[in-house]
């Protein structure tokens, strides 16, 4: 296993699952323990609320049970929350996970994260979904 660790928000996991994506290769890699992913419990809880909205409550709950058994998670419980997302606060569990799970960065398509680019502390790092694919994967 790389010691490449990452935070993926919950809009790329759901394209990196699918079969079909051309993201899938990014999923593969880390079923082959190429990266480590930080999870939180709030991040579990919003993948499986999606997860249940596109597929089964019985496929979003077996999706995570697999994340938390997998020896390339790593669970984070944030005690601060730096609050540096305004416009979408949701969206912090993953820059507080990010940043207290010391992750290389976060992957994810959203805009809200592209703030993230003027905060000179605590710096955090995002790559889109793609960049990821081409650079590391």
């Amino acid at each position: 296993m790389t010691n490449r660790s990452v935070v993926i928000d919950t809009n790329c996991l759901v394209q990196i699952i699918s079969k079909k994506s051309p993201f899938r290769p990014v999923w593969d890699a880390f079923l082959n323990n190429e990266y480590e992913m930080c999870v939180s419990n709030e991040i579990l809880d919003e993948y499986q609320e999606v997860l249940e909205q596109l597929t089964t409550t019985s496929i979003a709950e077996n999706m995570i049970m697999s994340l938390i058994n997998s020896r390339n998670v790593k669970m984070i419980n944030p005690q601060y929350r730096f609050n540096l997302i305004e416009k979408d606060p949701d969206d912090n569990k993953f820059v507080d996970c990010a940043i207290t799970g010391g992750a290389d960065f976060i992957v994810s398509d959203d805009a809200h994260f592209n703030i993230l680019k003027q905060i000179q502390f605590p710096h955090v790092r995002v790559w889109h979904l793609s960049e990821f694919l081409q650079e590391f994967i």
